[in-house]
């Protein structure tokens, strides 16, 4: 039995301890916001933060977080308040929103280190690979949400989704609060 803590919640997974964690989060714990993309760790997709790290969830096995702290997409912003949320909204950067997850991932973590991070910073911290080429934005929208997590700057939030926390846990029992 492989155990860790997945967005604030101890689990213990009885499964192949070679799992990659991308499968166990999305398989085992129905957290399907983590994007399976090239499964190469080439594409970010499956970024989730572990212990304070963007992470390819495709090129760690489960057994490799044993005793971590994984923050998934679901966990970082249950109403999509976060300000990396709330910037790439206000920027325009998401499109098709495949990506999205991932990229929300590797920024957070990048913002939590250093909230003003240089342009060269950023470029070298996402290296999530964006079919619809929304780069700019996504630069712009990081450099933003560290403006708000500063205090410099406030944005309007953007409408969260149309689904509660305590409708979401019963539909996603993964989110339940547990023992």
């Amino acid at each position: 039995m492989t155990k860790f803590t997945v967005n604030n919640q101890p689990v213990a997974y009885q499964i192949d301890p070679d799992t990659p964690l991308l499968w166990a989060l999305r398989d085992a714990s129905n957290l399907t916001g983590t994007k399976y993309g090239c499964g190469t760790g080439d594409c970010g997709a499956c970024m989730v933060d572990i212990d304070g790290r963007a992470v390819m969830s495709c090129q760690i096995s489960i057994k490799g977080v044993e005793g971590s702290f994984v923050t998934t997409i679901e966990g970082l912003s249950r109403d999509r308040s976060h300000p990396v949320q709330q910037a790439l909204v206000a920027e325009g950067a998401i499109m098709c929103g495949f990506c999205t997850p991932g990229i929300v991932m590797a920024a957070a973590v990048l913002l939590k280190a250093n909230p003003k991070p240089s342009d060269a910073d950023i470029d070298s911290a996402i290296s999530n690979l964006c079919r619809c080429g929304t780069y700019p934005r996504v630069r712009r929208a990081i450099h933003r949400a560290g403006r708000v997590m500063l205090g410099l700057e406030r944005i309007a939030a953007a409408p969260p989704p149309g689904i509660s926390a305590e409708d979401a846990a019963r539909t996603v029992p993964a989110l339940e609060g547990g023992d």
